[in-house]
């Protein structure tokens, strides 16, 4: 093989190694789960399943979660007008920690029309690991405030989760020992108001990166043997 070939070969498979670590980053497993609620409401027991997507993205030392439904819960004999309704939930975290975070969002935007399936806007919580490990995401009690009424729907199919995430601790906490205590919890922001849809965009950012620095490694590792051979093959033929 020519030392031209080689170096071309050489070059091609040190690139290949690199895209090869870069798509070996870790991803968070998602799953739309149908979660089936059994509603108290002021008029009598209903019940109803919705799609449920749960989403993390990294934020500072925790994660943004936001939970969606993708149909309606529950309903009104009466119209809710703008404002009136006002969402909350909370969401099991298991695996490597343990807890219950708190989601909340905004009221209803617009005018729920009466005996409607309600739609809840996103709710959303910040949490942040005690533990490192694979933690998962499941969701919990929903609560639907109007007109001065309280309505709770509770999962009874014991959906598993919709979200699983390979978290790191602040400080390098473990997984072994005694009791845990949960992760840091509780709810914010609005909300974006839209439904939930897709994979999530999580995954601890500084994993991806050390990845992505050690497919440059390679890459460039590759590039210099396939220079150290180019030049040894022109001192070969300078010297004969």
């Amino acid at each position: 093989m020519s030392n031209r070939k080689r170096t071309a070969a050489l070059a091609t498979a040190a690139a290949l190694a690199g895209s090869a670590v870069w798509m070996a980053a870790p991803a968070a497993m998602a799953e739309v789960v149908n979660v089936n609620y059994a509603c108290k409401t002021p008029i009598g027991d209903k019940s109803a399943v919705s799609p449920i997507d749960i989403k993390g993205v990294k934020s500072g030392s925790g994660y943004k979660i936001t939970m969606s439904w993708q149909k309606g819960v529950s309903s009104s004999p009466v119209e809710l007008g703008a404002g009136s309704m006002k969402p909350s939930a909370t969401i099991e975290v298991g695996g490597a920690d343990s807890g219950t975070l708190a989601v909340t969002g905004p009221a209803n935007q617009a005018a729920i029309p009466e005996n409607t399936p309600i739609k809840i806007n996103d709710l959303s919580g910040t949490y942040t690991p005690k533990k490192s490990g694979k933690v998962t995401f499941t969701a919990g009690v929903l609560t639907i405030k109007a007109l001065g009424t309280t309505t709770t729907c509770t999962p009874t199919n014991n959906a598993g989760p919709s979200l699983t995430l390979d978290v790191t601790a602040a400080g390098g906490g473990g997984t072994s020992g005694g009791g845990t205590s949960g992760g840091t919890t509780s709810g914010g922001g609005t909300g974006d108001g839209g439904s939930g849809g897709g994979l999530p965009q999580t995954g601890p950012a500084d994993s991806a990166v050390a990845l992505g620095t050690l497919g440059g490694t390679v890459l460039l590792a590759g590039a210099a043997g396939a220079l150290w051979l180019t030049r040894r093959g022109q001192t070969a033929r300078v010297h004969r």
